[in-house]
Formats: C-alpha cells, structure tokens, sequence
C-alpha cells in the first residue's frame, strides 16, 4: 500500500492545482460598492456639515469605506484617511463614488468614497497566483523526488541485474547477486541468485566429472602402456632371432603398430583445451577508468581502497577482464579471508594492476602449478572449487596480449595483471 503513497500525493497535487486554476479562470472582479453604506456616509456628511472641521473619529462614522468630502470650490474639508484621491476626476478614473452634499435643496460640496474593490481583486489575484506557483513547485518536487525513488528502486537494481547477467553468461559463477530484500524486485533477484548457485553447483559436477574422467584416462594409459610396452619389447626381440624375411616383417608391423598405439595413449593423456577454444575474447579500446568499476564489482566485500587510476587507453575485452578480477578476488576471498591491497601504476606498453591479500601466501613450489588445469593448492582443504579459475584467467590475458603472473609478497600472496595499452598490440 505505501508503494502508491507518492502517487497519491501527486494526483492529490494535481486536483488542488486543477481546483485554483479553475478558481483564477471564473473569479471576476465586482467594483460595485455596498449602496447602503455608500447612503450612510453620505448622510453622516450631510448631517454633520457645519461640523466636519471640527469633526473626530467616532463611533458615529461609517468605517466601512475611507471618504473625503470636498467644499463647494473643490478644496479638502475633511478625510478619514491620508492618500485620498482629492479631486473628481481622479475619484471618476478610478472608479471612486461621486456625490453631492446638499443642504436645505442645494449642493454645498462632494463627497469622494474611495473604491478599494479593485486594489482588493488585485490583491486576491496576487495571492491565488502565489498559491498556484506554490503547489507547482510541490508538484515539481514531488515529481523529482518520485523520479529519483524510481531510479533508486527500480532501474538500479536492473542495472546491477544486467551486469550480473553477463558475468553468468561468461561463466562467472562466483560472485553474489547483490540484493535489497525489501526491494520491489527483492524475490525476483534472489530468484536469479538461486539460479546462478544451482548453476555453480553444476558447474563444479561437471568439473568433478572431468577430472573424474582424466583420472581414469591417466590410469587407462598407465595401464595399457604396460602391456603394449611388453609386446613391443617382445617384437624386438623375436626380430633380433627371426630367420626370415617374412618373420621380420610380422615383427616390423607389431613394432610399429604398438608405437601407434603407445602415440595415441599419450594424446589421450594430455588435456585438450578445447572448451576454452569456445570462450570468445573480443579486445577493443577502454578508457582506463573503466577499472573502477571493474574492480568495485570484484570486490563485492568490500576488503580493498580503490587507488588512483593513471588516465590512458587499455586494449583489452570488459567482460572477461571483469572474469579475471572477479576469480582472483574470489580466490583472495576464499583462501586468504585478509583486507586487500591493490595498486595500479602505469610500467612501459602496459598497465599493471597488483592485488596482495595477507595469507601468508602459498609454499614456493607451488607458484608454477596455480595456472594449471584442475590443479588446487595444498591449502584449498575441503573448499569448494573446480582448479579452473586462475587456468581461465591465464587464458583471457595471453588472448588479450597481456599477462597474469604470481608471486609472494611481503604478506600473502600477489597476483599481477598485466593490461597492454592501446596502440602498443
């Protein structure tokens, strides 16, 4: 119900407005004078003629309309009020009443009662007109106010929605999918986070089962080389003591058909990338500052202090360089639990971004295997993960002409992305 509170207040707005507009359009101006009070006025002057030199205010005199009264020569003989209009042609322009005084049949003066109709309906006009501006301006705000509390509740949480759906598509299953409960849209992301965890949880199955599968073919292979290198053995020396011709060829074939055969295992054995072969890298010119947000977004836990950003032109694809920081935070996150330092300096055709946690970093022999397919470290414990997140991100520099190398710092372990400038690819 309170989600139709600002439409309310705009509708309810909108009739005031409606009602004074309608109010300033049929209000008309009415000059006419109270006739009776006019009449009494004039018989208070025409009564106290002899007397109005010496006249005061009293209970006596009409106070509805201020007046003057003029003597026969048309100069001031007495007045209620300072800035009267004082002469008869004035009072007429400006529609004051005009009357004669007259004593025993004949006039002996004017009396001038001023008209302050007019003065009275421009006053009146001002003071609509003041209130009409008034709820134009509430109007106006509650407009803008209304704008912006959509903008906040509804066309952010999209945005962020549309930026959570390209990290899915490019395979980014890690991060979260920020979400207001107490948002309009709150169950329709949580929804979307839902399936982004289920999705992970695939993803980790297929992982498993392909490592599963490389387990088996890595003992198939040692299984099989065995024997065929016992029947190579064998055909090498049944050729060392065949007596003929053809006995030697029989050997030669098996000989060389058991070297296929050893080939072909060996092929087996060694991983293919071919599902990397499907993951796109498409680079083009950004500007620098585009790493903010990039890295906001990353570190969704907030652990590290946005540097300064050196202005430039990078070469590199948005969407999977957000993948790169998203999987080195998330291992950061993951592994390490520390605060985050990240610097990022200009260095030669490059840009180099470091991101350092305080883990303490991993054992040594270890910092070759990090890239590897499938490979966790010694620390990854009952974590879950596929090993596949730093191979990916190796994959997306080198296909955007950069790098991503590792290394211990001084309290954890560091990871340096190294992004080519434009024009130096």
């Amino acid at each position: 119900m309170r989600k139709i509170y600002p439409i309310v207040c705009i509708l309810i707005l909108f009739l005031a407005e409606a009602a004074l507009l309608t109010v300033f359009a049929c209000k008309g101006g009415d000059f006419r004078q109270d006739t009776v009070a006019v009449n009494e006025i004039l018989k208070f002057v025409e009564t106290n003629w002899e007397y109005l030199e010496e006249c005061t205010f009293s209970e006596d005199i009409p106070e509805k309309y201020d007046f003057a009264v003029l003597d026969g020569d048309g100069g001031i003989l007495w007045r209620t009020a300072e800035g009267l209009r004082e002469n008869v042609n004035a009072a007429i322009a400006h529609r004051d009443t005009v009357l004669n005084v007259e004593r025993e049949g004949r006039a002996v003066g004017k009396v001038i009662i001023r008209n302050g109709t007019e003065e009275d309906y421009a006053v009146q006009k001002r003071n609509l007109a003041a209130a009409l501006g008034g709820i134009l301006l509430a109007q106006a705000a509650a407009l803008l106010g209304y704008t912006a509390w959509l903008q906040w509740r509804l066309v952010l949480p999209f945005d962020r929605l549309k930026g959570f759906a390209e990290r899915v598509a490019g395979g980014n299953l890690d991060v979260p999918l920020e979400m207001d409960r107490h948002n309009l849209f709150g169950a329709f992301t949580e929804s979307f986070d839902i399936m982004r965890s289920e999705l992970k949880k695939a993803r980790l199955a297929e992982a498993r089962a392909n490592a599963g599968k490389k387990e088996l073919v890595a003992k198939l292979s040692h299984d099989i080389k065995t024997p065929v290198a016992s029947i190579k053995a064998a055909s090498e020396l049944g050729l060392a003591l065949a007596g003929s011709d053809r006995l030697r060829d029989n050997y030669t074939q098996i000989i060389r058909k058991a070297d296929q055969i050893n080939s072909l295992i060996t092929n087996l054995f060694t991983a293919t990338l071919e599902e990397l072969q499907q993951l796109s890298v498409c680079p083009v010119d950004l500007e620098s500052g585009v790493l903010g947000e990039l890295l906001e977004n990353a570190d969704y836990l907030h652990r590290a202090a946005l540097p300064q950003i050196p202005s430039c032109l990078l070469h590199a694809d948005q969407l999977r360089l957000q993948q790169v920081l998203d999987n080195i935070f998330a291992n950061s996150y993951k592994y390490a639990d520390t605060e985050i330092l990240v610097t990022i300096f200009r260095e030669n055709s490059r840009l180099t971004l470091t991101v350092e946690d305080f883990g303490g970093g991993v054992p040594g022999e270890e910092i070759p295997l990090l890239k590897e397919k499938f490979w966790r470290g010694s620390n990854a414990g009952d974590r879950e993960g596929a090993g596949l997140g730093l191979f990916i991100s190796d994959y997306f520099m080198r296909e955007m002409q950069g790098a991503l190398t590792m290394e211990n710092g001084a309290a954890g372990l560091l990871v340096r992305v190294e992004i080519p400038l434009s024009g130096a690819v």
